[in-house]
């Protein structure tokens, strides 16, 4: 079936974004369609070029015989910006006051479209690193993982709480929190995480940092290696911060209570290296 050059830009484009940094070879389009290297590499500078323009990300070529070309999302710092603000308006609403300080996050954790977009911001962060993994713990953050596992097409490995049976033989740890400095245990399946893995850890919180503290150790036990921390929202007046390389979104600077004020700013996602 010979494809008309429109039907085959949709068509590229839209198999190249449901397949992030997998190499893709100009044979396999050229076969696909039915139309000679020469055509697909016109049709691909057109994407490259219009990905490009409107922030969507990017088009690798890889030269050689086992080479082809690679989509990486990629977001600009000013594409950026408005997608940041606006998570800080919608953290900051003082709706989300809840007894004792806590703020409820579940609506936005839930929201599909928000989830992407930060999940976009995340991986765009590291997408020049090498990352087999993303790794988080049986939270409210799984969503968000998956998002940035999404765009980095790498698997997820959630660390919980307690083990499961359907999990098989597992590798426990003890690790302190943070903040309330209380004995938690971390369980992982031992097929879940090769030796060796590169791990991006991505959790919706931080606070003293005592929870990826303990994802942390838990890698050591798999001798598995740490490519980098990203999280949601960080908390400003944290004390003894237990990380110190790490991605935040939003940072939470004060929560009063007395007078429901949410006090919110950027994170230091536009400060990264």
């Amino acid at each position: 079936m010979k494809f008309r050059r429109s039907e085959r830009l949709i068509d590229m484009t839209h198999y190249l974004l449901e397949h992030p940094r997998q190499l893709v070879s100009l044979t396999f389009f050229s076969e696909r369609y039915g139309s000679a290297k020469s055509s697909i590499s016109e049709d691909l500078a057109i994407i490259k070029d219009t990905f490009e323009l409107r922030g969507i990300g990017t088009l690798e070529t890889v030269p050689g015989a086992a080479g082809g070309v690679r989509y990486q999302v990629k977001v600009r710092d000013e594409e950026a910006k408005p997608i940041i603000a606006e998570l800080c308006e919608l953290i900051a609403s003082p709706d989300r006051l809840l007894p004792g300080g806590y703020l409820y996050m579940t609506d936005i954790l839930g929201d599909p479209m928000i989830v992407q977009k930060c999940g976009k911001l995340i991986a765009s962060a590291y997408i020049n690193k090498n990352i087999d993994m993303v790794m988080t713990v049986a939270t409210k953050g799984i969503a968000l993982a998956y998002a940035v596992a999404n765009y980095l097409n790498v698997p997820v490995v959630i660390a919980r709480r307690d083990s499961k049976v359907t999990e098989g033989s597992t590798v426990s740890i003890n690790y302190v929190s943070g903040s309330a400095k209380r004995i938690q245990t971390m369980v992982l399946s031992k097929r879940s995480l090769e030796e060796g893995s590169k791990v991006l850890i991505v959790d919706d919180f931080m606070k003293a940092g005592g929870t990826i503290n303990g994802m942390i150790s838990m890698l050591d036990e798999f001798k598995a290696t740490l490519a980098g921390i990203a999280v949601l929202v960080e908390s400003e007046n944290a004390d003894e911060r237990l990380v110190d390389e790490y991605v935040s979104l939003v940072q939470l600077a004060d929560v009063d209570v007395r007078e429901k004020r949410i006090n919110v700013t950027e994170g230091n996602y536009f400060k990264r290296i």
